[in-house]
């Protein structure tokens, strides 16, 4: 199925400012949806009738449309209600319910207004099969999706204005107040009102500018975002939040206007406080696992340190070589947990470790001139576990062609990445001298190598002479599931 950018891309006859305009009702239209208890069908113009480009089922009562409709035409008997709708301008309210099914609905038609011309059609369907008593809150809830409506038709619904959402944006469940043009309480849902005292904010509210009674019951020292009386006074379109005495809360109004004159707002609060409570604990939780591969880089990088002192110090050049392998691949594993206690994920962006690790292992394994080294392709993104074997498996074959294929002559040694989905493959090349008759050997790098590739990595490892001399190195390696998910 279509989204609704591609349906409007397909259907033609909007221009880029009107398709944009749909792009923000349909993104913000679910409050009149759960203001109003019923299903609202976007319908644009398609040169024949009407397509659905989009739809919205409310999350406050029971959906008409069980089914999707989006991409469905307008059946032939209701074209020229919505006709009409687009030629006049304002809302048509039917007489008598229509019946789907086994029960009835009732439909308004909503004309939808941009630049003083109708630009598509909301069919507003609520369900009367389940039947409602009218009781303060649905009145209320009812009126302001009317004031909501009678907006959308003058082209002041939607906002330009609103701001990217966060987590735990309020909705029309979670708590609503109805202000009148002074920021004075009309009506207060009892979820919201169950929001406000737990800020603190003491009795009914009815009669009371919200602002006032707001600021008045924060604790005192609070630190207060400055959209915090705008949005309480219902000025203007914004999402904010407040916290006070261990309690948050989100608050977001839309003015109800009349062709520029504010009438009121409808204001949404929900309480966010255990939402923000966990989000700490997360980034308690980050902070930590930072801490700690910064600790664990900082001691590899001793150990580094102290391998380093006992080459200098020893007279046996078997033993200079081990040693200097050793730190080799202490100092590797060291460069991913510097990289990793940079970040709040536990994966990284191999490219960049890779770059240092490659750096490192040529210097090692060559002090004096040395092949250069060229890289091709991006590994992308790889766990903490996948990048430490991986970084380790690398070094040891870049290190290994630098001291055994060229034997400290001149060459280059190139590296290819091909990243496909979950499947990671390296080829690492040089023109050296070539594996011989005795094959990749079994030295101790070598063994390292096949232990990480087969058992750590879960991959496979070949080694192949090249055509016009050299050896050929290819890892193959299957990614996990949160590996493979490159940003």
């Amino acid at each position: 199925m279509s989204n609704l950018n591609e349906l409007l891309r397909r259907l033609g006859g909007l221009a880029p400012r009107q398709a944009e305009w749909l792009h923000l009702l349909v993104g913000d239209w679910q409050l009149i949806s759960d203001l109003a208890f019923a299903d609202l069908v976007l319908w644009v113009p398609d040169g024949e009738g009407f397509t659905a480009v989009a739809h919205c089922r409310p999350s406050t009562g029971s959906t008409v449309h069980h089914d999707d409709v989006v991409g469905r035409h307008i059946p032939e008997g209701r074209r020229a209600l919505l006709e009409e709708t687009m030629r006049t301008g304002t809302i048509s309210r039917s007489a008598e319910p229509r019946w789907t099914g086994s029960y009835a609905v009732r439909e308004d038609l909503v004309p939808v207004r941009f630049e003083g011309e109708s630009i598509a059609v909301v069919s507003r369907e609520a369900n009367l099969g389940t039947a409602r008593s009218q009781s303060r809150l649905e009145r209320n809830y009812q009126e302001a999706a009317d004031d909501l409506c009678a907006m959308m038709t003058r082209g002041e619904f939607p906002s330009t204005t609103v701001p990217g959402y966060r987590r735990g944006t309020p909705r029309v469940g979670d708590g609503m107040v109805r202000l009148d043009p002074d920021g004075a309480v009309l009506y207060v849902s009892p979820n919201g009102l169950s929001c406000l005292h737990r800020l603190g904010v003491p009795g009914s509210l009815t009669g009371q500018v919200l602002a006032e009674a707001v600021t008045e019951s924060l604790e005192p020292h609070t630190s207060v975002d400055e959209t915090l009386p705008v949005v309480l006074m219902g000025r203007a379109a914004w999402l904010t939040e407040v916290e006070s005495y261990g309690v948050n809360l989100t608050l977001r109004a839309q003015p109800i206007t009349n062709r520029g004159t504010r009438l009121g707002a409808v204001l949404l609060v929900r309480d966010v406080s255990e939402v923000r409570r966990r989000e700490r604990e997360l980034l308690t939780k980050d902070a930590t696992i930072r801490e700690i591969h910064h600790r664990v880089k900082n001691n590899l990088q001793t150990v580094a340190a102290l391998l380093r002192l006992q080459v200098r110090r020893s007279t046996s050049e078997e033993t200079r070589a081990a040693l200097t392998e050793a730190q080799r691949r202490v100092a590797t594993i060291a460069s991913v947990h510097e990289t990793l206690s940079q970040t709040i994920d536990e994966t990284v962006d191999f490219d960049d470790v890779f770059v240092r690790v490659l750096r490192l292992a040529a210097d090692v394994a060559s002090p004096g001139d040395h092949p250069t080294t060229k890289v091709i392709g991006s590994f992308g993104f790889v766990g903490a576990d996948v990048a430490t074997s991986l970084s380790v498996v690398l070094t040891e074959l870049v290190s290994n062609a630098v001291e055994h294929g060229y034997g400290g002559r001149a060459g280059e040694i190139e590296v290819e990445a091909i990243r496909e989905d979950g499947e990671l493959t390296v080829y690492v090349r040089d023109s050296g001298c070539g594996l011989g008759p005795g094959g990749p050997g079994s030295g101790l790098g070598t063994q390292i190598v096949r232990t990480l590739v087969h058992s750590e990595l879960r991959g496979t490892i070949s080694w192949s002479d090249r055509e016009g001399g050299g050896t050929e190195v290819v890892v193959h390696v299957h990614l996990h599931n949160d590996d493979a998910a490159q940003r």
